[in-house]
C-alpha cells in the first residue's frame, strides 16, 4: 500500500519555499519535482530542496513520471488555469489562497475535480494548525462562554510599485484578496457565514483596496470586526470575545504558536504554548496527503463547500466596494 505522496510545485516563489522547507518534516509527503517558466530557476529551487526532477513549463512537469499531486504557488490570478491544467491530468491539487479570483472560476475548478475524481483543496494553511483547532475545541466547551464577536486584523507597509501584484488591478492586487483573506476565513471558519455586510475601502491610484475595513452581523447577534490594510504595520492580532472571557491570538495570529485566555472573573489568564515541527505548512502538507492517501477527494478540514463560501463572501465584499478587476469585465 502506498504510504507517501509525491509532490510537484507550480511556481518556485516565496510561498513555496516555505512549502519545500516544511514537507521535509512530514511522513506521509515528499518533493518530487519542481516546475517554472524559467528551467534554471526551476533547477535552482530544485538543488536547494533535494527535488529530484525540475521542469521549465508546466506542461511538462505534468509527464514526471511516480507523480502524485501539485502544490500550486503561482500569482492567484493563475490558480484557476492551473488548477484545471493539472485536474485535467489526474493530479491531487492543493492550490494557495485565495482558491481563485472569484466564485465562478472556483466553480469550475471544483466541477473539473469531481468530473475527473481528483483530489481538490484551498491551501488555507492557518486551518490546520493545532492553535486553530484548540481555538475551536474551547468555544465548543464553552471556556470563554457564549461567543460574541471577533476582533481581527493583519497589515503591513508594502513599498508602493503599481506594478507590484500587490497594487496591481490586473493581478487582482489590493487588501482584501492578499492578506484580507485571513480576518474573514476566521469569522466564517468561528462564526460561518454573515446575514449582513458592511465595508468600507481605500481604493489607491490603481484602482485597488489598499485599506479595509469589513463588520459581519449575525442573526443571533454575534459581530465579527475585520481590518486589513497594505499601508501599515498593524498589531495582527485576532481577539475572540466570549461572556465569560476572551481568547487572545498574538501577533501574527493567523500563525500563532500562542493562545492567551483571559476571564472576566478573578480567574488568573491562561497561555496555552504549541511547538510547531517546522514553519507550520508541515500541517496542511500532511492532511491533504494523507486524505489522497486513503483515496478522498477532499479535505475533511478544508473541504470544497467551505472554500466555496470563502470565495462567496469575498466576492460580496467587493460587491459592496464596487472593487471589479479589469479579467472579469466581459
Amino acid at each position: 500500500m502506498k504510504n507517501t505522496i509525491n509532490w510537484g510545485i507550480i511556481g518556485p516563489g516565496k510561498i513555496a519555499k516555505k512549502f519545500a522547507t516544511d514537507i521535509r518534516v512530514v511522513k506521509n509527503a515528499r518533493l518530487h519535482a519542481v516546475a517554472s517558466r524559467s528551467l534554471e530557476k526551476a533547477q535552482e529551487f530544485a538543488r536547494t530542496f533535494a527535488a529530484p526532477h525540475a521542469f521549465g513549463s508546466y506542461e511538462d512537469l505534468l509527464t514526471c513520471p511516480d507523480l502524485d499531486a501539485i502544490y500550486i504557488a503561482t500569482p492567484h490570478t493563475s490558480h484557476h488555469d492551473h488548477a484545471l491544467l493539472c485536474l485535467e491530468a489526474g493530479l491531487g491539487v492543493l492550490c494557495e489562497k485565495p482558491f481563485a479570483v472569484n466564485e465562478q472560476q472556483v466553480q469550475a475548478m471544483v466541477q473539473k475535480a469531481k468530473e475527473k475524481e481528483v483530489f481538490l483543496m484551498e491551501a488555507m494553511w492557518t486551518r490546520f494548525l493545532p492553535t486553530m483547532s484548540k481555538t475551536k475545541t474551547l468555544l465548543k466547551e464553552g471556556v470563554i462562554g457564549d461567543l460574541l464577536s471577533i476582533r481581527a486584523d493583519f497589515g503591513f507597509k508594502a513599498p508602493y510599485d503599481s506594478k507590484n501584484r500587490i497594487f496591481n488591478p490586473n493581478l487582482a492586487g489590493g487588501a482584501l484578496l492578499d492578506i484580507g483573506i485571513y480576518p474573514v476565513f476566521l469569522a466564517l471558519f468561528l462564526m460561518g457565514y454573515p446575514d449582513e455586510i458592511n465595508v468600507v475601502a481605500r481604493i489607491g491610484e490603481t484602482g485597488v483596496d489598499e485599506e479595509i475595513g469589513i463588520i459581519f452581523n449575525y442573526h443571533n447577534g454575534q459581530m465579527a470586526h475585520l481590518h486589513a490594510t497594505v499601508l501599515a504595520k498593524t498589531n495582527t492580532e485576532a481577539f475572540i470575545y466570549g461572556r465569560k472571557g476572551t481568547i487572545h491570538l498574538p501577533e501574527r495570529w493567523f500563525n500563532p504558536t500562542d493562545i492567551v485566555l483571559s476571564f472576566y472573573d478573578d480567574r488568573p489568564s491562561e497561555k496555552i504554548t504549541f511547538d510547531y515541527q517546522s514553519g507550520g505548512f508541515e500541517y496542511e502538507i500532511e492532511a491533504a496527503s494523507q486524505a489522497m492517501l486513503l483515496g478522498k477527494a477532499e479535505s475533511e478540514k478544508m473541504p470544497l463547500r467551505f472554500s466555496i463560501q470563502l470565495i462567496r463572501l469575498l466576492d460580496a465584499i467587493r460587491r459592496e466596494i464596487g472593487l471589479v478587476y479589469p479579467m472579469e469585465v466581459s
